[in-house]
């Protein structure tokens, strides 16, 4: 008996524990912000990068985006010949892209393309954070820009998943154009009579809210999504005044009437189809 007991004793750990905190393996697990749960990732990525959990909403990668809302082989990338510039002369900018474009697997903040949401065909752009906060510089400006041309030329609905902390400052002032740009893109689209559909996700901040992302025929935003210009800090310190709590929320937002509809991740998809099917009942010229 005293044997096994020994034996017992000298069996290693599963799990290293450093500082009374497990060591687990990197790249498998994530932490829920919001309920602190350890889950394991490949189970929230099944689950629409959604707490199992809690219910909270985890920021998704566009590839994963676009997997969820786009039929399956129906995508088809827009081709860009454009590369991000170094406007300011930074000396760390470019290496910053590079080192972001490795580790993210995509090229620039947003992506864009066509694809079908169940047989219905669309011009679909995706913001993505992780790639410098889905900031909006010049690339991100012509994208989006060039998105809404095709939109017209094709006389496809449009949608634009928003998620940004705002203007690009690395660029400087040429970021701030992004915002005239883009605005001037989607009075064209609206004169044409097309569909643009914005989803705002969290967060959707600065020049992004304050030009495309607030111009849609229809606003979505996914639950609590937070929205806004500036921080609440930044705000009360400017006005001089307390702000509500929560003011910047999408479900503030929408009982203020910034915002149409908030919808689950899980029913976007079926949402943004049932949309397109009443914009061609009542005669929206988009196909």
């Amino acid at each position: 008996m005293i044997m096994i007991v020994d034996k017992m004793k000298k069996r290693e750990p599963t799990a290293k524990r450093i500082d009374n905190k497990v060591d687990i393996q990197i790249g498998k697990w994530v932490k829920c912000d919001k309920c602190k749960e350890i889950l394991y990732k490949e189970t929230v990525r099944n689950n629409y990068s959604i707490c199992p959990n809690c219910g909270a909403y985890f920021r998704m990668h566009i590839n994963k985006r676009i997997e969820s809302i786009i039929d399956e082989g129906t995508y088809k990338r827009f081709d860009f010949n454009i590369d991000t510039t170094n406007p300011l002369d930074l000396e760390d900018y470019p290496k910053k892209i590079k080192s972001l474009r490795e580790k993210t697997g995509i090229q620039e903040a947003v992506g864009c393309g066509t694809g079908k949401i169940n047989q219905e065909e669309v011009v679909i752009c995706v913001m993505d954070s992780g790639f410098l906060m889905g900031s909006m510089g010049v690339v991100v400006g012509e994208k989006i820009t060039y998105s809404v041309e095709k939109a017209i030329e094709l006389n496809l609905p449009l949608i634009i998943f928003t998620v940004s902390g705002g203007a690009r400052m690395q660029e400087g002032i040429i970021s701030l154009m992004q915002m005239a740009k883009t605005t001037s893109a989607i009075a064209k689209l609206n004169k044409a009579g097309g569909l643009y559909i914005s989803v705002l996700t969290d967060p959707t901040y600065g020049g992004v809210t304050a030009s495309f992302a607030s111009l849609a025929d229809i606003i979505l935003a996914e639950p609590g999504a937070m929205i806004g210009f500036a921080g609440q800090r930044v705000i009360e310190q400017t006005i001089g005044q307390t702000l509500p709590e929560g003011f910047q929320t999408a479900e503030f937002l929408l009982e203020h009437g910034f915002i149409d509809k908030i919808v689950e991740r899980k029913k976007l998809k079926d949402t943004l189809y049932q949309l397109i099917q009443f914009h061609k009942i009542k005669g929206g010229s988009s196909k």
